[in-house]
């Protein structure tokens, strides 16, 4: 257990975070701003976690 096995968890953990978001944006009328945000984050850590893993 290191710091990859932490940092791993972390991302998943904040993946499953902005979904959720985006999804809660989707569904209740009137906060697509929400979906928005949730689905820039998503996107970022997502990208966050693959480049942190090649390295």
């Amino acid at each position: 257990m290191g710091y990859a096995s932490d940092m791993g968890g972390l991302i998943v953990t904040l993946l499953v975070i902005w979904l959720i978001l985006a999804v809660l944006g989707l569904v209740l009328k009137g906060l697509f701003w929400l979906t928005v945000i949730g689905a820039i984050l998503f996107v970022g850590t997502a990208v966050m976690g693959f480049v942190r893993r090649r390295t």
